[in-house]
């Protein structure tokens, strides 16, 4: 017997085309994820010269895993599967969930390792750029749970969520690359900004690929494309308070 959840409804040949787009968009999200983190994680950790706690790792793990469950839950989108996508799809909320649960526990173990060399100011001051992305990942992510029944809205709102979490792959190639010799320890928060607006041009394209195909940019994109770099920006002047080093500092005092 046939029941509504196993129901798919004909596709016509355009919505297809947007699927797909969704699906283009996740690999590049995937894509972009792997290559930045490949010269500071990826390529030491197969050479076996990577050291770093297990919370490291695992959160390594969980973002990776985040990137492939994202393409898949794209490409059954993409693929008329909706029944299969919607029935994994509290395989998301646990990933998110854990991530999120994850990522503050990786940017306070980054501000305890500065801390340990003489940085806990210069540590401090950083945590604000891990623990807003990974805030600001989790509430969208959560609005898109709560739009499941607004595909146009649900299906962008998850994509946001992918575009903010890779700016920090783009950001290990301007260390790579562009970062003064010298010891190791957090960057100041401004050199964050670059790397996030060019990670961003993701963004970018998805609106210009809403313009052609539907006139304008949904408000998603709008309010949340402006959301996203309003995060970015205001990192760093409030980085620089004392309301923020007594918030942060309080959590690493909690930790040590």
């Amino acid at each position: 017997m046939t029941t509504l959840t196993d129901f798919n409804p004909p596709r016509s040949i355009a919505q297809s085309q947007t699927g797909y787009f969704y699906l283009y968009m996740a690999l590049a999200c995937m894509a972009v994820a792997f290559l930045g983190f490949a010269p500071t994680y990826w390529l030491p950790l197969a050479k076996r010269s990577f050291s770093a706690s297990p919370v490291v790792h695992f959160h390594g793990l969980l973002f990776f895993a985040w990137s492939l469950y994202f393409v898949s839950q794209s490409w059954l989108a993409a693929s008329g599967k909706v029944a299969r996508h919607r029935a994994i799809g509290m395989i998301g909320v646990s990933l998110a969930t854990t991530m999120t649960i994850f990522g503050f526990l990786v940017a306070v173990h980054a501000m305890k390792r500065s801390a340990e060399i003489g940085m806990t100011n210069e540590g401090i001051a950083f945590a604000i750029v891990p623990l807003s992305g990974i805030a600001f990942f989790a509430v969208v992510f959560a609005l898109a749970i709560a739009a499941i029944r607004k595909p146009e809205t649900h299906k962008r709102l998850m994509l946001l969520a992918g575009i903010s979490l890779v700016d920090a792959a783009v950001a290990r190639w301007f260390l790579t690359f562009l970062a003064p010799p010298g010891p190791l320890g957090p960057p100041p928060v401004p050199v964050t900004i670059p790397p996030a607006l060019v990670a961003y041009l993701l963004l970018v394209i998805a609106m210009v690929f809403d313009w052609r195909t539907r006139g304008k940019p949904h408000p998603v994109y709008v309010y949340g494309g402006i959301a996203l770099l309003a995060v970015k920006l205001l990192n760093w002047p409030i980085s620089m308070t004392p309301m923020w080093h007594s918030f942060a500092g309080g959590i690493l005092a909690m930790a040590q």
